[in-house]
């Protein structure tokens, strides 16, 4: 491997972890030639996000009855053991509640539990992923963290609802952060591997992708906006207005942070492509098979993007298209 390469794959977060850590990184790294291999195939991306958190008995009670469809479907603990009906489920959400309330660290309003979805794309064996959730969630909480955890395959993609209670045995509080949630992805990632499921745990910007996905609270609140059921979500009118004004107001020079992300690419970019003239000058056919693989990856990158210069791009668009619908004279009324 060439010196800095493995930069490509190594997130940003990573760098800053402070000691307070919730996991230790992997023991075992995955193999770089393997890992390019799965790249240049793109294989499927894991999904692991956090979604939420309970702060109280009540919401608490309603998430355990909302991801166990009220008691019809099993949530299963780090024993094994399944609870199925609404009165187990009662039972341990009282519990988790009643272990808050009593402890002597926990202050009003923080939160009780921490909301979890690991998810794999289309297609995916739901029960190979659930078994991969299983492992996972032995890894990353088992010993210290209760939880449970239940697969649904009602949207179109598998996934597992993971509700992990705050409070450890020792008293450790999860509070995990950017690193800890690359780390969580890698772990799941590995799991499914190791179920004969090609997935990858890679940063955005090693796939070349560099805007951010829409979170999910501003998807739903942009979604009943367009089907006329509300106000769109304030941060995306700033998006639109900031985004015109780079569109009509002569605001369209990059700024700072899509420069540097212009920067980062190109840094990205060049990293892959020395990584693979040397698998190419290799006297193995399959590294130079490899090395023309990463090649082909690198030429269907997509071009750097921000999201302002992108809608700003939408609204051009839009305004090209209503200029050659309307007629001239009454444009100028």
């Amino acid at each position: 491997m060439i010196a800095g390469f493995e930069d490509v794959w190594r997130p940003v977060a990573l760098q800053r972890r402070t000691p307070r850590e919730v996991l230790s990184p992997p023991s075992r790294l995955p193999d770089p030639r393997a890992r390019l291999r799965r790249l240049a195939a793109r294989a499927p991306e894991v999904m692991v996000k956090v979604t939420g958190r309970t702060h109280n008995a009540a919401h608490l009670q309603a998430h355990l009855d909302y991801i166990s469809r009220n008691g019809a479907l099993a949530l299963e603990g780090p024993d094994g053991v399944p609870l199925l009906g609404r009165a187990l489920v009662r039972d341990l959400a009282q519990d988790w509640s009643l272990g808050a309330a009593v402890d002597p660290r926990h202050r009003a309003g923080a939160p009780i539990s921490l909301s979890l979805v690991l998810s794999m794309p289309r297609g995916a064996d739901p029960y190979v992923v659930r078994d991969a959730a299983r492992a996972f969630a032995a890894q990353a909480f088992g010993g210290t963290f209760d939880y449970g955890l239940v697969l649904h395959t009602d949207a179109g993609h598998p996934h597992v609802h993971i509700a992990v209670r705050r409070l450890g045995v020792g008293g450790e509080r999860l509070n995990p952060k950017k690193a800890d949630l690359q780390l969580w992805r890698e772990l799941f990632a590995q799991a499914l591997r190791d179920r004969g499921v090609e997935a990858e745990a890679t940063p955005r910007r090693a796939r070349g992708v560099t805007r951010k996905a829409e979170r999910q609270p501003v998807r739903k609140m942009r979604e009943r906006a367009e089907a006329g059921r509300g106000a769109p979500p304030r941060v995306r009118r700033e998006a639109y207005q900031e985004a015109a004004r780079a569109a009509f107001g002569g605001e369209a020079a990059p700024r700072v942070w899509e420069t540097r992300t212009l920067e980062r690419q190109l840094l990205t970019r060049g990293l892959y492509l020395a990584q693979a003239a040397t698998l190419k000058a290799s006297d193995r056919p399959a590294d130079q098979a490899l090395g023309k693989a990463v090649e082909d990856f690198v030429q269907g990158m997509p071009p750097p993007d921000s999201q302002r210069l992108a809608l700003a791009r939408e609204l051009r668009q839009a305004n090209e298209r209503v200029r050659h619908q309307v007629p001239a004279p009454e444009r100028r009324r």
